[in-house]
């Protein structure tokens, strides 16, 4: 699909994510890009979505309320009813508007608590999301089933990728908000300053996760968008299991804190382990560039950089 004289809506497009993809899309040719923001459109109300995606050509959904574990685990109903409701909304106003193609985003978060490494897409129906995490992972999960249903009924044309664990300059470190990576970068760097012996981190540490770059992420979806017409879904990531703890010592490392670690077992851990299957990814030109290494060090050095202004801002 050629991305040059197509009206592309972008959903979350002045969010973390959001912002990458929408400069990717730029740099691919793109130039009619609408960005609906949040404080002006409810994309939970059936006739905003209508107003969002008229004329449009591409809708690429990337707006979603999700934070970390305890956010989740806090906001439960929210995140599963405010996640259903925008994307079956927003797809169902795609369809009757005529939008060439819908591309969903999805979450790692889908997968069974249990299968074997690396997740395959054709094994997510094979159990049920980690507990925690189950109401976001469901939300998301049902853009698939509403992709599958409206190819075979209407011939719709709706993608849906699933990214790992996202991380890099411009992320969410609100304490509430924040995913692992800028948690952690956040704690370690507090603690650094306060000129504290030791850092808590939850859980055992044991725990993996796969990691992907933001910029990577968003070239990914790009060529997605571009080249992938599937319903079935496909993964984004690197391919690579990292555990939490090798994560957390690496971020320390990088931000040259000399205290250490300890390890609060009584809060969760999450899923045990993950790691994807990205061989699908390749068959539209996808393939990570960023080692997590690499990836961390633009990460804590834009953090430093911003730390302050966001503690004015938070």
């Amino acid at each position: 699909m050629d991305l040059q004289n197509k009206k592309i809506v972008v959903t979350g497009g002045a969010g973390f994510l959001g912002s990458y993809v929408c400069k990717k899309l730029k740099e691919k040719g793109a130039s009619n890009i609408f960005i609906p923001r949040s404080s002006e459109y409810d994309l939970r109300i059936k006739e905003i979505c209508q107003e969002v995606v008229k004329d449009a050509n591409i809708v690429i959904h990337l707006a979603a309320q999700i934070g970390g574990i305890g956010f989740i685990n806090e906001h439960c109903g929210e995140v599963f009813y405010n996640n259903l409701v925008m994307g079956v909304e927003l797809m169902e106003a795609a369809r009757k508007a005529g939008v060439e193609k819908f591309v969903g985003i999805g979450t790692a978060c889908e997968y069974p608590e249990v299968i074997p490494l690396p997740f395959k897409e054709v094994n997510i129906w094979k159990g049920s999301p980690e507990d925690v995490t189950a109401p976001y992972g469901w939300a998301k999960k049902m853009l698939i089933i509403q992709g599958n249903a409206y190819k075979k009924q209407y011939g719709f044309n709706a993608i849906h990728i699933i990214p790992v664990n996202l991380y890099g300059p411009k992320d969410n470190f609100k304490r509430e908000f924040a995913h692992v990576i800028p948690a952690l970068i956040r704690k370690v760097v507090e603690v650094r300053d306060s000129n504290k012996t030791t850092v808590e981190v939850w859980g055992s540490g044991t725990a993996t996760r796969e990691f992907l770059y933001i910029e990577d992420a968003a070239e990914g979806i790009v060529l997605a968008t571009k080249n992938y017409n599937s319903t079935d879904p496909v993964n984004l990531g690197t391919g690579v299991e990292t555990s939490i703890k090798e994560v957390t010592q690496l971020i320390i490392e990088l931000s040259d804190y000399k205290g250490t670690i300890k390890w609060n077992p009584d809060k969760p851990d999450g899923q045990p382990r993950r790691q994807l299957d990205t061989s699908k990814a390749k068959t539209f030109g996808f393939e990570a560039k960023t080692d997590l290494r690499l990836g961390l060090r633009k990460t804590i050095e834009w953090y430093e950089q911003n730390k302050n202004t966001l503690e004015r801002n938070k």
